[in-house]
């Protein structure tokens, strides 16, 4: 059992950057693959960003290529979501993910065994 607490979200102009990070409980951290999914009002749930237990591997969506970049810290038990030059389109609720049995979770949600509670980033225009 994992649980996952998300921070660092709040209101930003379109441009600025925000670091997500998300703590997690539990022993085996080291051993899950980790995941960022966002959701909009009116929206369904996306994926954003995976990496794997190692940190080796990494996938993003297509917009969040060049901008963001997920990264993890297993000592502190902890994963990471820098974004860049955000648009308002990027506004959502962040939720952090963790899978339990893959190497590399990927962008299917329904891999992801644990979930935050969410974090609002929300760009202005």
């Amino acid at each position: 059992q994992v649980q996952l607490v998300e921070s660092g979200g709040g209101l930003v102009q379109a441009g600025g950057s925000l670091r997500l990070s998300c703590a997690a409980s539990g022993r085996t951290f080291s051993r899950y693959a980790m995941g960022w999914f966002r959701q909009a009002p009116g929206k369904e749930r996306e994926f954003v960003a995976g990496i794997s237990w190692s940190g080796g591997s990494t996938g993003y969506t297509d917009s969040g290529k060049g901008r963001f970049t997920i990264s993890r810290d297993n000592a502190q038990k902890r994963v990471y979501l820098q974004m860049t030059s955000l648009k308002p389109e990027d506004t959502a609720v962040y939720y952090c993910a963790a899978d339990k049995d893959s190497y590399y979770g990927g962008s299917y949600s329904d891999n992801y065994d644990y979930w935050g509670q969410g974090t609002q980033v929300t760009v202005s225009s």
